[in-house]
C-alpha cells in the first residue's frame, strides 16, 4: 500500500506526516515498512535490500552522506573526485523563491531544492511561467517539507536551498534517459534504465548488469521496458565514475544522463525508494540485500 495513493494531495501528505516528526524513528520506520510491504521488519538480522536500507537509515552515520545527498553539496564531492566536467552547469543558488532573479536566467531551465525528490520545476520556456506560482511552490516546498518523511536520516541536517541548472535536452530519440548504478562498496552492480519519461502513458524501467545486459526483474510500481534499448556510448565510461563516486560508501545509487554520449551527473541516492518499494519477482530484495554486506 502507498500513502500517496490514499492522500491524493501533496501539501497535505506534507502537512500530515510532518505531524508524525515525533515519533522516534525506529518505530516509525517499522510502522512505514509494515504499510508499505505487508511485512514484519527484520532489523536483527535483515536479509532483503529493503530491509538493509532501513539499517541504514538507522544506524549509518557518516556525515558525508549528509553532504552528498545535498543537491548543491554533492557537487564539490563529484568535483573532488576529479568529475566537474560531468556536472550539469548551474546559474545560481537561492535561499528562497524571492531571490530568483528570472531575467538573468535563459529561457529554459530547471529549478530544484536540494534536500529532497521530486521537488523540480522544469521550465522549457520562460515566457509562458507563472513565476508568482513558481516562487510560492519552491517555498512551500522549503518550508513543509520535513527532514523525517521517510526517516531518511542523510537528510536531517540539510539547509535546503533552491538551485537552478541548465535544462538538459532530449537526445536524438527525443528521449533523456536516466542511468541509475547500484554500487556497494565502490563496485557497481547493476542498474535502472528508465526511459519514456515524457510520454503520457508514464516512464518504464529495467533492470540491467553491468555489461548492460537486460535482466528479468523490475520495479513493482513502474512499467517495465519491452522494447530494446541500446548500450550507450560511453557506458564503459559511466561504469568507471560510479566506481569512483561510490568508493567511500557501503552502497549507494550513482545516477547519470547520458545524452548522444555525453554524460551528465545526476544524483547521488543512498535509499532507494526509501526502502519501500518493491520488485517483480520478489526474489531481486534478496539478491540486492546479498550485496549490500557491510552494513555492521
Amino acid at each position: 500500500m502507498d500513502y500517496k495513493d490514499i492522500i491524493k494531495n501533496q501539501d497535505l501528505r506534507l502537512k500530515i506526516l510532518k505531524l508524525t516528526d515525533f515519533i522516534p524513528d525506529k518505530l516509525m520506520i517499522n510502522l512505514q515498512y509494515k504499510i508499505a510491504t505487508g511485512r514484519t521488519l527484520n532489523l536483527k538480522n535483515p536479509t532483503r535490500f529493503s530491509e538493509k536500507l532501513q539499517w541504514y537509515k538507522l544506524f549509518y552515520r557518516d556525515p558525508l552522506l549528509t553532504k552528498c545527498a545535498d543537491k548543491y553539496e554533492v557537487r564539490e564531492y563529484v568535483s573532488s573526485k576529479g568529475y566537474e566536467d560531468i556536472l550539469v552547469p548551474l546559474y545560481g543558488v537561492y535561499d528562497r523563491g524571492e531571490d530568483i532573479d528570472f531575467e538573468d536566467l535563459p529561457d529554459k531551465f530547471v529549478l530544484k531544492t536540494t534536500n529532497g525528490s521530486h521537488t523540480n520545476i522544469l521550465c522549457e520556456d520562460k515566457s509562458k511561467l507563472d513565476k508568482k506560482a513558481t516562487v510560492r511552490t519552491l517555498n512551500t516546498w522549503l518550508k513543509k517539507r520535513s527532514s523525517k518523511l521517510g526517516r531518511e536520516w542523510a537528510y536531517y541536517d540539510i539547509n535546503p536551498k533552491i538551485i537552478c541548472e541548465k535544462y538538459l535536452d532530449k537526445d536524438k530519440n527525443n528521449d533523456l534517459i536516466d542511468y541509475k548504478f547500484f554500487c556497494f562498496n565502490g563496485e557497481p552492480i547493476y542498474l535502472y534504465v528508465i526511459i519514456e519519461r515524457f510520454l503520457e502513458d508514464g516512464l518504464k524501467l529495467g533492470i540491467y548488469d553491468t555489461e548492460f545486459k537486460k535482466l528479468p526483474y523490475r520495479r513493482a510500481d513502474i512499467n517495465g521496458i519491452t522494447s530494446n534499448v541500446s548500450k550507450p556510448k560511453n557506458f564503459d565510461k559511466m561504469v568507471e565514475i560510479a566506481k569512483k563516486l561510490s568508493e567511500d560508501f557501503p552502497h549507494v545509487r550513482v545516477d547519470f544522463y547520458n545524452i548522444d554520449g555525453e554524460i551528465f551527473f545526476g544524483e547521488l541516492t543512498f535509499y532507494d525508494g526509501s526502502g519501500y518499494k518493491g520488485f517483480i519477482p520478489d526474489e531481486f530484495d534478496f539478491i540486492l540485500g546479498r550485496e549490500f554486506n557491510h552494513i555492521d
